[in-house]
């Protein structure tokens, strides 16, 4: 188990690259987002994606999200539609996690066999700067299922120890709270979750 603490390019540089190597070789690390701190893993890796429900005790029947650093990723993963371009557009990057039908060469084990994915874009130069290096990679909390959401490195560690490979410090999460959730099905829009967006502000947006 490896811990980096950022604060300087040079720190911050280490971190991102070292992090970065160990999620090709099928590792777990832990990064920070402007919400809360999250899980890597290879989205492509099913071991790795196994992995990350075993480590957080997390029933497989509950899909894992996936964080991706710009647009063009995203279209790699999902399938966007108009109101997705216009969620991206207003709130990407940002607290906001996108449910829309999947790529076909997603793996079932990352959406527990449904056909759509959940995914985002963090506000976050370290999470940026890691998915630049990666490609998409899974981004669920840092802690153990049910438990309160790691905003910060030292309750990651405390949930989770040396099961992870590396932790990436980057002091306490800005916003301190997960992502809304929002569905895109058929034209239509569902909140999950209300998290760091208000539902009324998603609602002005797609005017719904």
């Amino acid at each position: 188990m490896t811990l980096f603490k950022c604060g300087s390019e040079k720190a911050d540089r280490e971190a991102v690259l070292s992090a970065a190597e160990e999620v090709a070789a099928g590792k777990l690390v832990v990064y920070p987002t402007e919400t809360v701190y999250g899980i890597g893993a290879d989205i492509y890796n099913d071991v790795a994606v196994k992995n990350v429900y075993m480590v957080k005790k997390r029933p497989f029947d509950m899909p894992l999200s996936v964080a991706v650093s710009d647009k063009k990723m995203m279209e790699k993963v999902a399938v966007l539609d108009e109101n997705a371009d216009i969620l991206i557009k207003e709130f990407l990057p940002g607290p906001l996690t996108i449910i829309i039908k999947k790529q076909a060469d997603i793996s079932d084990i990352v959406t527990s066999s449904s056909q759509k994915v959940g995914i985002r874009i963090p506000d976050h130069p370290i999470a940026q700067d890691l998915i630049k290096h990666t490609g998409p990679i899974i981004a669920t909390s840092a802690n153990l299922h049910s438990k309160f959401d790691a905003v910060n490195i030292n309750m990651a560690m405390g949930d989770l120890g040396d099961r992870i490979s590396t932790y990436i410090d980057a002091g306490s999460s800005p916003l301190g709270e997960p992502s809304t959730i929002v569905w895109l099905m058929d034209g239509q829009v569902e909140i999950i979750r209300q998290g760091a967006i208000s539902a009324d502000r998603i609602r002005e947006v797609i005017k719904c």
